[in-house]
């Protein structure tokens, strides 16, 4: 049953995850930059705490009692993860949807499987034997696992020849008509490295979970017999998301200086409250993917199958969003058939992984 509500909860939070842009799309008379950052305070310096307060009340206790180089290195990983993230933003806006998400999180996937395995393999850590880089290429669980992230890049580089034939397929305008800004080697370089630079996440994750540990005992010492807290995470998201903050925030200040965009956020002339409204809708929705990515760990485990199964589900949500934006209107039959052969063998790469994950260590 643990298994079952893992995976409901990773689908909501894929679903959260793979339609937070959408409310963006609302926002009217604004640079990019100024929504995004409008957003970004909700996702990473309101939404978290307030979550953490409402299911941990001791959490700014666990934070300020845990020691610094966890809390450095969780930080560290969530200040590179940012970057992935800021440029996140900036492939959806090149690519669109469909075809950005399947790339950026394609790489996310695969990278976010093997960033523990190959820093565990380094820096031995007790209780983290069988998830090293070393032990998987020896098991054949691990040899399924590593199989699995092979196939999900071939998965990635069928969606990057979709996105070549869509260019070819359709003029300028017909571009622009499905996705405003479309640049496919623009958008392909910004997903790449968005997608490895995000998989920084689940290593954060890893890395800050002796706060959610402390968590889980204070939760199962008053709930004796119950399993773990569903909520152990969210504790570790407030120090994650500290560094994506900080890496967004300052690029956005760089981008409004240089656009000279700052009069965006008292501008009368645009529909104000909508675009603060927008903003923070897409930026709460965005949260919610990790706040329901903690609950479906706390069930399954912080494994790659986690992970890649939290990334499958943001696929498919973001790849029905863009068939409703109809981001692939206008193109071949062959064009279609190449994308979808590119998004089922992504898909085909998380039954992989998590059949290496169900085999014995």
């Amino acid at each position: 049953m643990g298994i079952i509500l893992g995976v409901i909860f990773h689908f909501i939070g894929g679903f959260a995850s793979g339609s937070f842009y959408m409310p963006f799309k609302k926002v009217k008379g604004w640079n990019w930059e100024s929504f995004w950052i409008v957003g970004g305070l909700f996702s990473w310096l309101i939404v978290p705490p307030l979550a953490a307060w409402l299911t941990i009340p001791s959490f700014a206790d666990i934070i300020r009692q845990t020691p610094s180089n966890i809390i450095g290195t969780t930080f560290l990983m969530g200040l590179l993860w940012g970057i992935g993230g800021l440029m996140y933003g900036l492939g959806v806006r090149y690519l669109g949807m469909s075809l950005g998400n399947s790339v950026i999180l394609g790489f996310c996937s695969a990278f976010g499987s093997l960033i523990p395995a190959v820093y565990y393999n380094y820096v031995p850590t007790e209780g983290k034997e069988t998830q090293t880089l070393s032990f998987m290429l020896h098991n054949t669980g691990g040899q399924w696992v590593l199989l699995g992230v092979l196939v999900c890049i071939a998965g990635i580089a069928i969606c990057g020849r979709a996105g070549m034939m869509k260019e070819k397929n359709l003029s300028a305008e017909e571009q622009k008509a499905s996705v405003s800004e479309f640049s496919l080697v623009k958008g392909l370089v910004i997903a790449t490295i968005s997608g490895i630079l995000s998989a920084f996440f689940n290593f954060g994750i890893e890395a800050g979970k002796p706060m959610a540990d402390v968590a889980n005992a204070a939760w199962q010492a008053a709930h004796p017999g119950e399993g773990n807290f569903l909520f152990q995470n969210n504790v570790i998201f407030v120090v994650v998301l500290w560094g994506g903050l900080t890496t967004n925030f300052i690029w956005s200040m760089i981008l409004n200086a240089r656009n000279k965009s700052f009069g965006d956020y008292t501008n009368k002339g645009t529909p104000l409250f909508k675009n603060y409204f927008f903003s923070a809708l897409a930026g709460t929705t965005w949260f919610l993917q990790f706040f329901f990515y903690g609950m479906g760990e706390s069930k399954m485990g912080n494994g790659a199958s986690s992970w890649i199964l939290h990334m499958s589900f943001i696929i498919l949500v973001a790849n029905m969003w863009g068939i409703v934006l109809k981001e692939w209107k206008g193109v071949s039959k062959q064009t279609k058939t190449t994308i979808t052969i590119g998004i089922l063998t992504i898909m085909a790469s998380v039954l992989i992984v998590g059949y290496g994950n169900s085999l014995p260590k």
